[in-house]
C-alpha cells in the first residue's frame, strides 16, 4: 500500500505553505506501509518559534482550502514542535534545534521519501 493521491496532494500543499514562510527544510515521508493511521509525514523546520507559528497557520489555511481540517494539534503553546494531524497526513513543524535533536527523518529512513515539489531554504532533505 502506498500513499493515496489525496494524501500526496495535501502533503504537497503543506510543503508549499512551509516554503512560502521560508522553512529551512521540508521533507515528505511515505509511512503508509508502516503505519495504519496515516499515509505521510511532512517534516518542516524553521529558525524561530515565531516562524514555527507562522508556518503552522499557513499550513492549516492551505489545507483548509482543500477541505481538510486538523483532527488534532499538539505543541502549539511551546512553539518549538507543533504536530498537526490531518488523519491521512501528519505535519510536524519543528524548530531547527528540535529537528536536529529528534531527527525524525532518520527514524523513518526505511520509508520512501516523497517529492513534494519544494525545498527549504537550506536546500535540505534527509
Amino acid at each position: 500500500m502506498t500513499a493515496t493521491d489525496r494524501s500526496i496532494q495535501l502533503a504537497q500543499a503543506a510543503a508549499a505553505a512551509g516554503a512560502d514562510k521560508l522553512a529551512t527544510s521540508i521533507v515528505g515521508i511515505d509511512v503508509s506501509e508502516q503505519l495504519a493511521i496515516t499515509d505521510i509525514f511532512v517534516i518542516i523546520s524553521a529558525e524561530s518559534e515565531r516562524q514555527v507559528g507562522a508556518i503552522v497557520d499557513e499550513v492549516e489555511d492551505a489545507l483548509r482550502e482543500l477541505g481538510a481540517k486538523p483532527v488534532r494539534r499538539e505543541g502549539q503553546r511551546e512553539g518549538r514542535w507543533v504536530l498537526i494531524d490531518f488523519a491521512d497526513v501528519v505535519v510536524h513543524v519543528q524548530h531547527d534545534e528540535e529537528r536536529a535533536f529528534y531527527d525524525l527523518a532518520r527514524l523513518w529512513r526505511d520509508c520512501p521519501e516523497i517529492d513534494l515539489g519544494v525545498v527549504g531554504t537550506d536546500q535540505g532533505g534527509r
